[in-house]
């Protein structure tokens, strides 16, 4: 018998929080039926990330995407301009009708019996038409566009739910940071062309816990950081921060930069050559913001998550990632990286460095982060133990290496799992 067996609530059963104690069964990193599940309740109803604007700048671009499980894609409509994110599924028989990753069209054409839509979902061309008499319904036929569709400082989000409240709302206390991240940058952004794409035999909800997890950074990554420290960076500071509770899900860790930042913090793994051009950028932050601000932009890191499976590190490089559950025990990762338009070269080489060196699936941390997820996935069924525990500094002000920020994501996973109004469809 499990936890699970004879019970109503699957949030309240596998979250359980007392006054000094938060623990989660582990079962909800394990059962296929908590994975569909969570699919009905969570990744349906949920806004979820689908791209950045600057992805599909000119009319006809387009970018194909797994959200929540589901393919879609966004494109920029060549009559309205507008970002239209649609079910990539023909309206004739099903297949996908955007079959590229991305790329600029006109039409996009199913493969299959060749009908056609433009990049706002009009359906513009069935071969043979003439067999429907004239019945054809052209406008009923139009591409599906995915419930709801917003964009804040042009990350793209969509939801399968109409009802869903609106994104500003639903963003909460995240909003702030991201408007303190694109602030920060003395140009619009843009997320720089090409990703970090793969997999790992793990739950998704540990890569929640461990993109927003300052407790483990300096026993998993020890080897990044003597190889830092070889180069010359001082890490003395250690991690000194704090994590806040952004609501509805979101969290945020926050704390020194012990390494230079392609924003506006220099040191001198980056160069003599580099100090002049930094210190400008630094100047000119304090100049827009003043110097409370400019600090937190110029010398902070913050690792946010935004619920449900929205990561932005802001570190040593600016990285977008999200990740889809294919299995309890395996996910699909993809990260991009985020930078200011027109940037000097030799910083964005830097941020594009680190970018690969850290937090690539081939550089120091990914690597590291992988093999303790799939660890502890491993670990899980060996069973004997039940419950992991999510306690740590509840009995004191957050601190960068507590665990406040993973109890803010398991509360809204637990309101969300005990909804009795949400259809599962395992």
């Amino acid at each position: 018998m499990t936890v699970l067996d004879g019970l109503v609530g699957t949030g309240s059963r596998l979250v359980v929080e007392e006054p000094e104690r938060f623990r989660v069964h582990r079962d909800s990193m394990m059962s296929p039926e908590i994975l569909a599940e969570e699919h009905a309740k969570i990744f349906e109803h949920n806004w979820l990330y689908v791209g950045h604007e600057s992805e599909i700048a000119n009319p006809g671009d387009y970018v194909r995407r797994r959200v929540g499980g589901r393919p879609v894609f966004m494109v920029r409509g060549a009559k309205s301009g507008k970002v239209n994110v649609f079910h990539n599924s023909c309206t004739h028989r099903g297949a996908v009708v955007c079959r590229q990753d991305r790329g600029n069209a006109k039409v996009f054409q199913c493969f299959y019996h060749a009908w056609t839509f433009d990049s706002e979902g009009t359906l513009s061309g069935v071969p043979d038409r003439e067999a429907y008499g004239g019945t054809l319904d052209w406008e009923g036929l139009a591409l599906r566009s995915v419930a709801r569709v917003e964009s804040y400082r042009g990350f793209v989000f969509c939801c399968y739910d109409p009802e869903v409240v609106g994104l500003v709302e639903y963003l909460a206390g995240a909003k702030d940071y991201l408007d303190l991240i694109i602030d920060a940058a003395p140009a619009d952004m843009e997320i720089v062309r090409g990703t970090n794409e793969y997999g790992m035999d793990a739950n998704w909800k540990l890569l929640v816990e461990n993109s927003i997890d300052g407790y483990h950074a300096v026993s998993t990554h020890d080897t990044y950081f003597k190889y830092l420290v070889a180069l010359g960076t001082d890490l003395s500071v250690g991690v000194t921060g704090t994590a806040h509770d952004l609501g509805n899900g979101h969290a945020v860790l926050e704390y020194e930069a012990p390494w230079g930042r392609p924003v506006a913090k220099w040191e001198p793994l980056f160069g003599e050559d580099a100090k002049a051009s930094v210190d400008g950028l630094r100047a000119g932050l304090v100049e827009r913001f003043g110097e409370e601000r400019a600090h937190r932009m110029a010398d902070l890191n913050r690792n946010m998550l935004i619920y449900p499976n929205l990561i932005v590190n802001d570190i040593m490089a600016l990285t977008v990632r999200t990740f889809v559950p294919t299995a309890p025990d395996h996910m699909e990762v993809t990260a991009w990286e985020m930078a200011p338009r027109e940037e000097q070269p030799d910083v964005r080489q830097r941020r594009l460095d680190s970018f690969l060196t850290f937090l690539g699936p081939g550089g120091f941390a990914t690597p590291d982060d992988i093999e303790a997820l799939e660890s502890c996935q491993q670990g899980f069924t060996s069973g004997g133990v039940e419950w992991n525990d999510i306690s740590r500094g509840m009995t004191r002000e957050p601190r960068a290496n507590d665990e406040a920020q993973m109890r803010a994501f398991w509360r809204r996973w637990r309101a969300d799992m005990d909804r009795v109004d949400r259809t599962v469809n395992p």
